[in-house]
């Protein structure tokens, strides 16, 4: 008997693509589907384009549905009310401008299938710029062979990755996240206190509680980044706009389980790099010397922590500090 997949497609303004999202479900070469369309009040047509759809492809699911909001919670909540609503012994949550590779469920499920300790598989994501086709592919990620000190690597356990994902998110391909339904559910879902950090958390949330973070090499998802958006922009600023917008998240989930010294050099690097919150100062090409300065050399606890490796055996073999 086929394994029921639940599908959540995670909307919001998305009328423009969702039906090349869509369609691409509609053609998984795997049979058992279910598909939940979860929208957090679009001010666009996408909850209409979703219906009309899932009217003319019905039959294709086992079940389809759009849940809807009156009002805009946050990626977080949007992907809980849809997690309420599975019945899929698995789950995926693309969004509702990415597609599924057509083996993408397939290949996942037959993988976990042979590693029954499989609860949350990641596999590799190809990303393209504003269209998905082969003139604006940008990357795969991740990409190459996976290396012994990357969060994946098949020795790492979850107490290894946690540790690792206390000093940053070092999970680069979300969208293809294929997890076991119950173990979401038994973690809490995704913490809706961050509206537009449903990711991070839940890595957290899962490797504290034992469910280590596993890796397929296939390529199951295209990932479609938006020329305009905030988070793809990054790499124009010397901090990155989102960092600032992370200390309440820090405050809750990394600093209280973090070394002491390892917590004051982060927030003493939160502070020096306090200027670079204008957009002019972070964008000049002549003032990265300016970050370093106020948020690394001018930081005390870079050079305890730097005296603590040399006089401390072993401690750098710690993911904490490395």
């Amino acid at each position: 008997m086929n394994k029921l997949v639940s599908v959540i497609v995670v909307t919001y303004n998305s009328s423009r693509f969702v039906e090349e999202t869509l369609n691409s479900i509609s053609a998984q070469t795997w049979p058992e589907i279910e598909l939940i369309v979860t929208d957090d009040g679009s001010g666009d047509d996408t909850v209409e384009v979703c219906k009309k759809w899932i009217d003319a492809n019905k039959k294709r699911f086992s079940r389809a549905l759009v849940v809807e909001t009156e009002y805009n919670t946050g990626v977080s909540a949007n992907a809980n009310r849809g997690l309420k609503e599975a019945s899929g012994e698995w789950l995926c949550l693309p969004a509702g401008d990415d597609t599924l590779k057509p083996d993408c469920i397939r290949d996942n499920v037959h993988w976990v299938n042979k590693n029954n300790d499989i609860k949350v598989l990641f596999s590799i994501t190809d990303v393209y710029l504003d269209e998905i086709k082969d003139e604006t592919y940008v990357k795969s990620t991740p990409s190459g062979d996976i290396e012994p000190n990357s969060i994946v690597a098949p020795e790492r356990t979850a107490e290894s990755q946690y540790k690792m994902l206390l000093i940053s998110d070092r999970i680069h391909f979300t969208p293809s996240l294929f997890i076991n339904t119950k173990v979401l559910r038994s973690v809490g879902g995704f913490d809706e206190r961050f509206k537009l950090l449903e990711d991070y958390p839940l890595w957290l949330n899962l490797t504290k509680n034992g469910h280590k973070l596993h890796f397929m090499d296939k390529r199951t998802v295209n990932y479609r980044t938006h020329a305009n958006a905030i988070n793809n922009t990054g790499s124009s600023f010397h901090v990155n706009p989102n960092y600032f917008k992370l200390e309440g998240f820090r405050r809750i989930y990394t600093y209280p389980n973090l070394p002491l010294d390892i917590m004051l050099y982060q927030r003493f690097y939160w502070m020096g790099a306090q200027i670079f919150r204008n957009n002019r100062i972070n964008r000049s090409k002549g003032t990265g010397f300016l970050l370093n300065l106020l948020a690394v050399y001018l930081n005390p606890f870079k050079y305890y922590i730097w005296i603590k490796l040399r006089l401390v055996k072993g401690l750098r073999r710690s993911e904490l500090y490395t």
